[in-house]
């Protein structure tokens, strides 16, 4: 045939069609479910950040000094401020579907701030405890003005701006996959209960759907509440039964519904309030390491912020946006150094798992979740019941939506050429070190029982291990300097990283879906400028 070559068949497969929001979603941020489903998942979102919650108070208030009474009001102290960051982000933050909890990136300075020498000549280990606890509020009220200033005063904006599909696909990805340790070798700890658990669950919410044709996708939408309850009965006949009476201390933690000593602790009602510790003392070194740890969860929480945005079917988030919300991830900071928690405050990456199971991206369901958490920490007795969930159980959990959200991450693949050279130089090297360095510190800290940096000062040694300890970040911030220093100038470079697709929407203002998914209530936008 003269000139060019032949026509395409008609019959070729063609390639999937990038979509800016994700279809097949239920209901989006605006669009909320019926009030009796909208609650029933709302408490599916409390039985999910029970987890975090629990985990981390039980890991540091015994080498704090404290017992059951200080790890129950430490929990519910952390369920109350976690249900008004809640409210707080989906109110005036980002407005997305977040969950705003405990965050396993603040544990190393944490525990770094336990083993400080000061405290070793308490002899009294409530008064040990109360000691580090305001050591750890004043380490808190200090890093969270880093988040704050960076966020409201649009710094992060700018910094936002130049983030790209293609270094996002890092970031994004290994805020979910960087988290298997907690995955399956938690299942593994008490096999008997999180593989089943962990079966159940992907059965219930995969197959289930399909063999039975459900219209109202009752088994894939409630598959947290329904196989928790089986599962959670069955242990609980295992440790009435006598199943492990003999077993190690470790296997009965993970195994044992009644091992928490919770609901003995908890009083029956109880508001936690600012300085209920006494008032916070402050170190600059301290607050320093502290400083940098709040760094590292703002670079993972603005990954996990924009697996929330893709799950919830809203439009690309804008760097506006997405820097008000770090602005008031810093004010919840800034609660948890007040009241006490033991903890600073991130999204929760397993609750951003959670809206990709229901395809529920519903704003109203996580705020309904927010007033679930505020309850039952004020009932402190009815709280301590779900806290006692073994977390054999949870980790099961975690594999599934960790899983999700890292998959979350590859879906921005789509917007990006493949077949450039530079695209896969970018993604392979960013994710094999976003894996490779963390291990190596964790290895070396594991072996050595210090890391690789291990100068006199421990503060300064947190400040240089720990942010090469969270894979996220370490991925993160090669792709995001990889891909704006990399032969950027050059024309096609920049739809070969999909920055073409996100340029449309660097201000809310003017799309009308935008303004709809990320404008704030009551007229405030003018209290926080868009652009």
């Amino acid at each position: 045939m003269a000139g060019g070559g032949a026509p395409a068949k008609s019959d070729e497969p063609q390639p999937h069609p990038p979509k800016d929001q994700l279809p097949n979603i239920s209901y989006c941020i605006t669009s909320p479910p019926p009030w009796p489903e909208a609650i029933l998942l709302g408490f599916q979102h409390f039985l999910v950040m029970l987890g975090t919650t629990v985990l981390i108070p039980t890991a540091l208030v015994p080498q704090m000094g404290g017992g059951n009474n200080e790890k129950a009001r430490v929990i519910e102290t952390l369920l109350f401020v976690a249900g008004i960051n809640t409210l707080l982000q989906t109110l005036f933050g980002t407005r997305l579907p977040a969950v705003i909890g405990g965050s396993y990136t603040f544990v190393p300075t944490t525990i770094s701030i336990i083993l400080a020498g000061r405290f070793s000549d308490e002899p009294d280990p409530i008064e040990r405890f109360k000691r580090i606890m305001r050591s750890i509020q004043g380490a808190l009220i200090v890093a969270s003005t880093l988040q704050i200033v960076l966020g409201f005063s649009g710094l992060w904006r700018n910094v936002a701006r130049f983030l790209s599909p293609l270094s996002s696909v890092p970031l994004v990805s290994l805020v979910g996959f960087g988290l298997y340790e907690l995955g399956f070798p938690g299942v593994a700890k008490c096999v008997e209960i999180g593989l089943p658990q962990l079966i159940l669950i992907v059965f219930v919410s995969q197959y289930v759907p399909h063999v039975l044709h459900s219209g109202k996708n009752i088994f894939d939408r409630f598959a947290v509440i329904f196989t928790v309850v089986i599962v959670w009965i069955y242990a609980h006949l295992l440790t009435v039964g006598g199943a492990y009476n003999d077993a190690p201390p470790k296997t009965q933690i993970s195994c044992r519904t009644d091992r928490a000593g919770l609901i003995d602790s908890a009083p029956w009602i109880r508001i936690p309030y600012p300085f209920q510790w006494g008032a916070p003392s402050f170190d600059a070194g301290e607050a320093f390491a502290m400083m940098m740890t709040a760094f590292v969860a703002l670079v993972e929480s603005s990954g996990a912020f924009i697996a929330v945005y893709r799950y919830a079917s809203a439009t690309p988030l804008p760097p506006s946006i997405l820097s008000r919300g770090i602005g008031w991830q810093g004010v919840g900071i800034l609660l948890s150094g007040l009241f006490g928690t033991v903890n600073g405050s991130s999204v929760s990456v397993e609750n951003a798992g959670l809206l990709a199971l229901t395809r529920v991206g519903s704003r109203r369901v996580v705020q309904i979740s927010a007033g679930f958490m505020i309850f039952f920490s004020i009932l402190g007795k009815f709280g301590a019941v779900f806290a006692s969930i073994p977390p054999a159980i949870i980790a099961a959990l975690y594999c599934l939506f960790f899983a999700y959200v890292g998959a979350g991450g590859l879906s921005f693949l789509q917007f990006c050429n493949l077949n450039s050279f530079r695209t896969k130089f970018i993604l392979g090297f960013s994710i094999f070190l976003g894996l490779s360095v963390p291990q190596y510190f964790n290895e070396y800290t594991a072996i050595n029982g210090h890391g690789p940096v291990n100068t006199g000062g421990r503060w300064f040694n947190d400040i240089i291990n720990v942010p090469f300890q969270s894979k996220p970040f370490v991925a993160g911030v090669v792709a995001y300097f990889l891909d704006n220093t990399l032969f950027k100038r050059e024309g096609s470079i920049r739809k070969d990283r999909g920055k073409h697709w996100w340029d449309k929407y660097k201000s809310f203002k003017g799309d009308t879906r935008s303004e709809e998914f990320y404008s704030l209530p009551f007229n405030l936008n003018k209290y926080f400028p868009s652009v």
